[in-house]
């Protein structure tokens, strides 16, 4: 989780540089081809095979919902404090809630839906409707909370039939796809100093995915997901001193709702599994 962690505020550190001299599609596309250039360098020295699939319609709507969701997320990146992107893309586990009872056939159970009322009133805090809720930068990264949850559940379906490995590796190639039309259409050269920003992206985006995987393989979610919320205080602290954003209380105050009420549900579905 550490190593997710810091791929996660590399992600938005390098967002941010790039902004400055390329579109947020040439940002997603040049992550993508160094994460596909990685992993065909990587992989083939450990055996690693081109996998085939009996699911690629599946592999291709998650990608495609994954790559609305970056492109949204980096939007916010180089538009709001950082610490307030990351409270919005807190809401992710509401919606995986959502969507698992729906498309999963999981229960809706108190704690769940205490998580999801708690999330709701977060958000609210945050965007403070009448304020700022029209902000075009807010209501992206809102979708990519959306967008990343949809993912997040398909993911889990693919995960039945399709190793770790795979997913990642059709995630580089269906994405780097996707976005070549986009990230051709607002191309321009990158310049020296962005070429270390660009390696940091593609990097960091291989190894977020991959840190998640062996933390969840080594740990329960009960125990990795409360880690996870780790990344306001870092980002909050990252963007005051990178960048001179100020910490803003009803960010946190927003932060601390939602966190509260995903605390909660991971106590009740600890507290079940321990009665199982």
């Amino acid at each position: 989780m550490s190593g997710a962690l810091a791929s996660f505020m590399m992600m938005a550190i390098g967002g941010r540089e790039l902004s400055d001299t390329m579109n947020i599609f040439q940002i997603l596309l040049l992550r993508s081809l160094v994460g596909l250039a990685i992993l065909l360098i990587v992989l083939p020295t450990k055996g690693f095979i081109f996998p085939r699939t009996q699911r690629l319609k599946i592999h291709l709507f998650r990608n495609l919902l994954h790559y609305g969701a970056q492109a949204g997320w980096f939007l916010g990146v180089t538009l709001l404090p950082l610490a307030t992107v990351f409270a919005i893309e807190f809401t992710t586990p509401i919606w995986v809630a959502i969507m698992a009872v729906y498309f999963l056939g999981e229960r809706m159970n108190r704690g769940r839906l205490v998580a999801i009322l708690f999330g709701f009133a977060g958000i609210l805090v945050i965007l403070r409707p009448g304020v700022e809720v029209f902000d075009v930068a807010s209501l992206a990264v809102f979708w990519a909370a959306i967008g990343y949850a949809a993912s997040y559940v398909i993911t889990k379906d693919l995960s039945k039939t399709e190793t770790p490995l795979t997913i990642i590796f059709y995630m580089a190639v269906v994405q780097a796809i996707i976005g070549l039309v986009p990230g051709l259409m607002v191309w321009i050269v990158p310049g020296m100093e962005d070429i270390i920003w660009i390696v940091f992206i593609g990097i960091a985006g291989l190894t977020s995915h991959f840190c998640l995987v062996k933390a969840f393989s080594h740990a329960d979610a009960t125990v990795v997901i409360p880690i996870d919320f780790l990344r306001l205080p870092l980002a909050a602290v990252v963007g005051y001193f990178m960048y001179q954003e100020a910490f803003e209380v009803a960010v946190l105050a927003g932060a601390a709702v939602i966190f509260a009420g995903n605390y909660y549900n991971i106590r009740a579905e600890t507290s079940i599994k321990s009665e199982a």
